[in-house]
């Protein structure tokens, strides 16, 4: 079970770490003009450092809550999270809580200011993406007073509540079932790590697993933007120039891995007895290709799906309060890209 969570901060804990007086804070936390410059650093300064967020509902509702629940996600263009977002309405529906969306476009300053604005409103529950935040979104999630579920990662410490897929495991298991199928020049494609934290740590697994027989990755290719097919061709057709020999190529997410199985189909590859490939996510839509390409289900809808039963649970009573460091096992479907384990 999680720890009791702490209480919300007020004016006077900033008033205490700052040194001055709850006035005067306010004064500074209103943008007011009639404060010394020196004073509003100090005062802004101790309020980043301990998370504290001023409370933007008035008068005699300040002591309450909303009825909206934070969802703090990095993209709405990525087919991942409009899934998530579903199994969160689907419970959501059935209390007073609302969902309302910040998108944090995999920047960590920028999730520290859509939640800082969200906070601000004195939400019931955050859920967010991820275990990675600085220094100040943690703060400010540890000290708001409220459940937090972190979504999608479970490799790391939460700060409250968390819900998703080992990463690395995941990653792995899909590295074992590539040595397993008798691949050996094998490719990495996908999103440039520091921008994609659960990208990089299954590519730490598959890494591991290839290690562990024997293979090392033969050529990698990344980008930075929104998961797309055409940069799944672009990204293919580098590497198989550069590296005409590779025999397997992993994706980091289903998109680029649909882009890049067209084009092979195109220049006549034959798959999967001369070249496999493998994404990651188990997108629904790209089950139309001329083949299937090999994936991992993420449990997108299982993961919003908790982590809104433990903000109900937690916030209004409804329900009961279970686990709250929920790890599911996605599982690898073959598809029509990855052949049969050599015997």
């Amino acid at each position: 079970m999680t720890a009791e969570r702490r209480r919300p901060l007020t004016l006077k804990d900033v008033s205490e770490a700052s040194g001055v007086s709850e006035m005067t804070v306010s004064r500074v936390l209103r943008n007011r003009g009639d404060v010394s410059e020196k004073t509003r650093v100090r005062v802004l300064d101790a309020a980043r450092a301990l998370g504290y967020v001023p409370n933007k509902i008035a008068g005699a509702l300040a002591s309450q809550r909303v009825n909206l629940v934070a969802v703090i996600i990095p993209s709405m263009s990525n087919l991942v999270f409009p899934e998530v977002m579903m199994g969160i309405s689907e419970v959501l529906d059935d209390t007073p809580l609302q969902p309302v969306v910040g998108l944090s476009h995999y920047r960590p300053e920028r999730e520290e200011a859509v939640l800082y604005e969200m906070l601000s409103w004195r939400p019931s529950g955050v859920i967010l993406a991820g275990l990675e935040h600085t220094d100040a979104a943690r703060a400010m999630l540890s000290n708001a007073g409220i459940p937090v579920v972190e979504i999608m990662d479970t490799d790391g410490e939460p700060v409250d509540a968390m819900v998703g897929i080992s990463h690395r495991r995941a990653g792995r298991a899909m590295g074992e079932e590539i040595v397993k199928s008798g691949y050996r020049r094998v490719a990495f494609l996908g999103t440039k790590m520091p921008l994609d934290h659960r990208a990089r740590k299954r590519f730490e697994g598959f890494t591991q697993a290839l290690a562990k027989a024997g293979i090392e990755i033969a050529d990698q290719e990344f980008y930075a933007g929104g998961s797309a097919l055409l940069k799944g061709r672009e990204m293919t057709e580098t590497v198989l120039t550069r590296t005409p020999d590779i025999d397997f190529l992993y994706y980091s997410n289903d998109m680029i891995g649909a882009g890049g199985l067209l084009y092979c189909l195109e220049k006549g590859y034959d798959i999967p007895a001369q070249l496999g490939l493998a994404g990651f996510n188990g997108v629904n839509m790209l089950k139309g290709l001329p083949r299937v390409l090999a994936t991992m289900d993420a449990c997108r809808f299982e993961i919003g799906h908790k982590a809104a039963e433990i903000i109900a649970a937690r916030a209004l009573g409804i329900g009961e309060v279970g686990e709250q460091r929920i790890t599911l096992s996605p599982e690898i479907s073959r598809g029509d890209t990855l052949r049969p384990p050599v015997a």
